[in-house]
């Protein structure tokens, strides 16, 4: 089977079980500051209507913290935290390459805080 650029192969796919798996909701980006040592991290405090937590994203080339406040963004919200840096990320703030560029998933309107993406 020859692969196109945008396809996935079979042996990637996911059912729909695993899809629905996956909690991603709307958080507002509340503060945002670089991670000391860490070239690549930021540090975002993302409010979820009923929580706020802490996620720290790969996105610092690409983005001033302070051009991410008051954002809203798509994050997973059921991801095992990890510790980096010594500072526990409580989720996954999504984003899509553009060469070496990313770009947060945001919204042209403004969602509801915590909202369940579908």
């Amino acid at each position: 089977m020859i692969e196109q650029k945008g396809t996935t192969p079979e042996s990637d796919l996911i059912t729909i079980e695993d899809f629905q798996k996956v909690n991603l909701r709307v958080g507002k980006i509340i503060s945002a500051e670089r991670v000391p040592k860490a070239e690549k991290l930021l540090k975002i405090e993302i409010d979820l209507g009923a929580e706020k937590r802490t996620i720290l994203a790969g996105i610092a080339k690409s983005y001033a913290p302070e051009k991410l406040i008051g954002k809203s963004a798509v994050i997973v919200a059921n991801l095992k935290p990890a510790k980096l840096f010594g500072i526990e990320s409580q989720g996954m703030l999504l984003a899509a390459s553009k060469g070496d560029e990313l770009r947060i998933v945001t919204f042209e309107d403004d969602a509801d805080i915590g909202a369940k993406v579908k």
